[in-house]
């Protein structure tokens, strides 16, 4: 018995260090992990949620805490019930989680060491049977060291659980042992080998059989029986490979960009799982690095689970000069466990990480042949008008009134702003806009991506755009700016086409149509010279020639017809 409550002393005692250490790493996970516990699916105490950090850093202390004790043999009697108590409950949550199939990853190791939730319970059974003898042979357990040297070893680990706790908290775990650790390729995680495992199911087929019901289950494979097929049933019997990287995407206004990202060098991106409790804080040192990476040539984003007005309107608060984009919550948790967090990829590989804390500490070496250097406050200044270009032909765009009411308050504007004249107010902002857009146009030129980045290059188009009465005027710089790739060919073409429909004479690319109600019809507006025009079209940038442009325009079943300006007077 003795030797045996030794052998037990020294398991229980390693393993709660260990569990506790590892936990300890990453107290801001196991809170995750917290928090599924307490959820109204599994327990139901989700006024606990918001402590979920704090319980967790007591519980990983104190786990690591009793496993010195029991090895010191310091207050031996609490530190037995201790464990007994402790090893009683979390041996009842994981036979919980695991009959009931609520929490699939119980945490215990953290990221280390996965377990199913019947792995956990069968640990937790061996570990209860281990304590069990330490209790009714607690008089076998002998103290190490004296009274006072064990009161220093406890105090000393209590001071050194607290400094690691307080050290990942305010920067990132110690040892990463997530699939998302510095140099590991997200692309690679996410690739399903040829010859990986696939899920095994069993398929329980039920027939009518001379008039009495008959189950029959295979792999898949169609039963020959002689009756009736009532209904099938599948049940997984063996789960499939899955790779360690899943459900990470890089999605924004419906289009997937995450292989475009992955397949990008020198890719700076912000991680803000949740907006609704970010550290505001960290956005300061976010915009000074994020400024500085965009500098020397790297492309920037953001990926949040939160909503794109959410994002939208926090980028605005912060002048960020990124979009977001939208990725699961609980893969963006696993990244990093800082929010905000930063990241740096080349080709999908993690390169850098770091909690927002360490902003300065990232490396940003300017990129070879990097695009030259973007004016930032320019770029604020144009992102803020494309807003007010677009502010109340949003409202305009309203099927009904309940609908324009819904956009307006959601824009925060007063009745009196959603329901007046709307077409009068967006004129007055692009007179506006146009005052500061011209005003650049004479002293500097046209504002193309090397000066403000390509998401903000067309702002300036836009706002000619709207202000049709300018178009001849500086018509001759946006084509300026097409022909040196500032802007794409195809939008130059298109303002070209508008204004000389306009002045009533044939376009050159034929991107402007005309749609009528009436005995008029629909047609592409004349085309100089349309026996070339689909060349035009494609030394511009078009994809589609000028049949498929006119059935985008009006319809599959439209087709297209030169006209001449003859007969359209």
């Amino acid at each position: 018995m003795k030797i045996l409550v030794g052998i037990s002393r020294i398991i229980v005692g390693i393993l709660f260090i260990i569990s506790g250490l590892i936990k300890l790493n990453d107290p801001v996970g196991f809170s995750f992990k917290l928090k599924d516990y307490f959820a109204p699916e599994v327990l139901d105490l989700g006024f606990l949620v918001p402590y979920a950090l704090l319980i967790a850093i007591f519980l990983v202390i104190f786990e690591v805490l009793v496993g010195v004790a029991l090895l010191l043999g310091y207050l031996k009697k609490l530190t037995l019930w201790a464990l007994l108590l402790m090893i009683v409950f979390f041996t009842f949550l994981t036979f919980y989680s695991a009959y009931f199939n609520k929490v699939t990853d119980c945490g215990c190791f953290g990221d280390a060491i996965k377990l199913t939730p019947w792995e956990s319970f069968s640990k937790d059974i061996v570990l209860l049977v281990l304590i069990l003898i330490l209790f009714f042979g607690r008089k076998y357990i002998q103290p190490f060291f004296t009274k006072g040297t064990r009161s220093i070893f406890i105090f000393a680990s209590f001071v050194a659980c607290l400094g690691i706790t307080y050290y990942v908290l305010m920067h990132l775990p110690i040892i990463d042992f997530r699939p998302y650790k510095i140099g590991a390729n997200i692309k690679e995680g996410m690739t399903i080998p040829e010859n990986a495992p696939a899920p095994i199911y069993d398929y329980k087929w039920k027939f009518k059989v001379n008039g009495e019901e008959k189950v029959i289950t295979t792999n898949g494979e169609y039963p020959q029986v002689d009756g009736e097929l009532i209904s099938t049933e599948t049940e997984m019997i063996q789960e499939g490979y899955t790779p360690p990287i899943h459900d990470f995407t890089m999605e924004r206004d419906g289009e997937d960009y995450t292989t475009q990202f992955l397949d990008e060098e020198n890719l700076v991106i912000i991680i803000a799982y949740s907006l609704g409790n970010t550290e505001k804080d960290g956005y300061t040192p976010i915009k000074e690095i994020t400024d500085k990476a965009l500098k020397n040539g790297y492309n920037v984003i953001g990926l949040s689970a939160s909503s794109q007005e959410m994002t939208e309107k926090l980028t605005e608060e912060y002048k960020l000069n990124f979009k977001f984009y939208f990725c699961d919550e609980t893969t963006l948790k696993t990244i990093v466990r800082s929010n905000p967090g930063i990241l740096e990829l080349d080709n999908g590989t993690i390169k850098q990480k770091l909690h927002w804390n360490d902003a300065q500490k990232l490396e940003l070496p300017t990129v070879k042949n990097a695009k030259p250097k973007l004016d930032l406050s320019l770029k604020q200044r144009l992102d803020s008008i494309a807003v007010l270009d677009q502010k109340y032909r949003l409202l305009m765009q309203a099927q009904s009134l309940d609908e324009r009411k819904k956009l307006g308050e959601g824009m925060g504007l007063s009745e009196a702003e959603y329901s007046g004249d709307l077409s009068q107010m967006q004129r007055v902002l692009d007179s506006v806009n146009m005052v500061f857009v011209e005003k650049y146009f004479v002293q500097n030129g046209y504002p193309g991506k090397s000066i403000v980045g390509e998401e903000s290059s067309l702002v300036a188009w836009n706002v000619l755009q709207h202000n049709p009465d300018k178009i001849p005027l500086y018509l001759p710089l946006v084509k300026k700016a097409a022909e040196a790739g500032e802007i794409p060919k195809t939008s130059a073409a298109i303002m070209e086409d508008r204004y000389l429909m306009t002045e009533g004479k044939p376009q050159i690319y034929g991107t402007q149509g005309m749609a009528y109600d009436d005995a008029r019809g629909s047609f592409i507006w004349p085309i100089e010279n349309p026996e070339t025009v689909n060349q035009r079209r494609k030394e511009a940038g078009f994809e589609e020639t000028i049949e498929d442009y006119a059935k985008i325009l009006f319809g599959d079943d439209f087709v297209y017809k030169p006209r001449t300006m003859e007969h359209i007077n």
